[in-house]
C-alpha cells in the first residue's frame, strides 16, 4: 500500500518541497515504512528517498536541497519500495511515483526490451523514458504508455523540463483526487485529507481512465479509457482517513452508516460501547446513538498510530498492539462492554484486547462487533493483506472466533451490509478480500 502526491505550481518562484512534506504527513497512514520526494526546477530533478517515517526522514537541509516549483512524493508500507523512481540522464530525466499492480508485465518487458527483474514502478518509468526518447513529447509518451498498461495503476510523473502527467486506471480501485491553489488544477493526492493539510482546495476525483497533462501554460485532461469502476471496499472501512472524501463519498459518512447497521442487526444488552481508536470511533458513536447505550473513550494510543495489520513481523505486531491500545481501566471495570473494531485480520489485536479487559481489568462481559465483513483472501491489487493461513476469518465461524479471542460474542457485518453503507452499486465495488467478486 502507498500514498501519492503531486504538486505543479506553474511559477518558478514557488518551492514545493515543504508543501510535499506536509502532504506526505497527511498520507502517512497509507505507509509508514518508507517515503520519498522528487522535485524539478525546469532543468533537473532531485530525489531523496529513505526508510522511516516522513518526519524522521526529511529535515531543513534535505528540503532546501530539494528546491523546485513542481514535484511528487510517496509514502509506502513496503521498506523495499524505493520511490520516486528516477530514470534518464542530464538531458532527459523522468521521475515517477506509482501505486498498484501491472498484470501485463511480460508484454511490456518484451515490447520495450526491459529486464524482467524490474519492479512494476520501474517498468512504467523505463517504458515512459523510451517512449519520450522516440516521440520527444511528454504528453504523447505518457498516453502511449498508459494505454498499454493492464492492471491497477495510479501514476504521477514529472520530467526535468517542467511537465507532469497523471493517470488513474479505468477500474479506479485505488483513490486519486485533484485539487488546486487558486484556479489551476495542480495538486493530486491519494486522499483528499492531504489536499486539506496543505491548504489547497479539493476539486474532484480523478475519474477512472482519466489522464492529466500539465505544463507552465496549460492543464489538459482527457478520458482515455472507458470507466469500469471497482472501488476498493477496504479503503472505506480501514485504509482511508475519516476526514477524506474518495470517489465522491465521505469516509466518515460511510463509517457512521456502518455503526447504524451494526446497531440494527446486533442488539446486545450492555453498559457501554467503545470504539477502537481511531478508525472505529465513528462506528461506536453511531451505534450508541442508535441503541441509546452510552459511548465511552476506552483506549489511549501511545505515540504514533501503529497499523498493526500491516507490520512486517509478529514481534512488532505484538508491540504495536500494546502501543495502539492502552485501556482506561475505570471505564471497563465490572461492566458489560461492546467493543467495535474496523476489521479483524489475524485476531492478534482482538485477542490481546479481550484478555486485557477480562483478566487484568475485570470487565464482566466483552462483546466484539466488526465494521467490515470477514477478510478471507489476500489482495491481488497491491493492498498488504497477510497470507490466507494467517487470516482468522478464513478458517473459523463467528462462534469459533469468539472462543479463540475470549469474547462473549463476536459478529462481522455482511458484504451486502457494507455495500449498503457505501451507497454504491455492488458491481462497482471490489470485495475480493471479503470473499466477494
Amino acid at each position: 500500500m502507498s500514498g501519492l502526491i503531486g504538486i505543479f505550481a506553474f511559477d518558478e518562484l514557488w518551492n514545493v518541497s515543504r508543501i510535499l512534506y506536509y502532504g506526505l504527513l497527511g498520507l502517512q497512514h497509507r505507509g509508514q515504512e518508507r517515503a520519498g520526494i522528487a522535485t524539478g526546477n525546469g532543468k533537473e530533478i532531485r530525489v531523496f528517498s529513505k526508510n522511516g517515517l516522513v518526519e524522521n526522514i526529511f529535515n531543513e537541509k534535505i528540503l532546501s536541497e530539494l528546491r523546485g516549483w513542481y514535484g511528487i512524493g510517496v509514502v509506502s508500507a513496503d521498506p523495499n519500495d524505493e520511490q520516486p523512481i528516477l530514470v534518464g540522464d542530464n538531458s532527459k530525466q523522468i521521475a515517477l511515483v506509482f501505486s498498484g499492480k501491472i498484470f501485463n508485465r511480460e508484454e511490456l518487458i518484451t515490447e520495450y526490451n526491459l529486464e524482467n527483474t524490474l519492479r512494476d514502478c520501474e517498468i512504467i518509468a523505463q517504458c515512459l523514458l523510451k517512449e519520450f526518447g522516440e516521440v520527444y513529447d511528454f504528453k504523447e509518451a505518457g498516453l502511449n504508455v498508459v494505454k498499454k498498461i493492464k492492471g491497477v495503476s495510479n501514476i504521477i510523473a514529472i520530467n526535468n523540463t517542467g511537465e507532469m502527467i497523471v493517470y488513474r486506471d479505468e477500474i479506479g480501485l485505488k483513490p486519486l483526487v485533484v485539487g488546486s491553489f487558486g484556479f489551476d488544477y495542480g495538486v493530486f493526492a491519494s486522499e483528499s485529507c492531504a489536499i486539506d493539510v496543505i491548504g489547497a482546495d479539493l476539486k474532484a476525483d480523478v475519474q477512472p481512465g482519466e489522464f492529466y497533462y500539465l505544463n507552465q501554460y496549460t492543464v489538459e485532461r482527457e478520458q482515455i479509457k472507458e470507466p469500469k469502476p471497482k472501488y476498493c471496499a477496504y479503503e472505506y472501512v480501514y485504509l482511508a482517513r475519516p476526514d477524506s472524501r474518495i470517489n465522491g463519498i465521505w469516509i466518515y459518512d460511510v463509517r457512521r452508516r456502518i455503526g447504524e447497521i451494526l446497531a440494527e442487526k446486533y442488539k446486545i444488552e450492555a453498559d457501554l460501547v467503545v470504539g477502537i481508536p481511531d478508525t472505529a470511533i465513528p462506528f461506536s458513536m453511531a451505534y450508541a446513538n442508535k441503541t441509546k447505550i452510552p459511548v465511552e473513550l476506552g483506549f489511549i494510543s501511545t505515540g504514533r498510530k501503529i497499523r498493526t495489520a500491516i507490520k512486517p513481523n509478529q514481534f512488532e505486531r505484538l508491540i504495536g498492539v500494546q502501543l495502539k491500545l492502552n485501556p482506561i481501566k475505570p471505564v471497563f471495570r465490572g461492566k458489560k462492554v461492546i467493543i467495535i473494531d474496523d476489521s479483524v485480520v489475524r485476531g492478534t489485536t482482538t485477542k490481546n484486547t479481550v484478555s486485557l479487559l477480562r483478566n487484568r481489568i475485570g470487565a464482566k462481559e466483552v462483546h466484539i462487533l466488526v465494521g467490515s465483513p470477514r477478510i478471507v483472501a489476500g489482495c491481488p491489487y497491491g493492498v498488504e493483506i497477510p497470507p490466507k493461513d494467517e487470516l482468522i476469518a478464513a478458517h473459523l465461524s463467528e462462534e469459533e472466533v469468539a472462543i479463540v479471542v475470549g469474547a462473549d460474542s463476536f459478529h462481522w457485518i455482511s458484504n451486502d451490509d457494507l455495500v449498503k453503507a457505501l451507497g454504491l452499486k455492488k458491481e462497482n465495488v471490489c470485495l475480493k478480500c471479503f470473499g466477494g467478486e
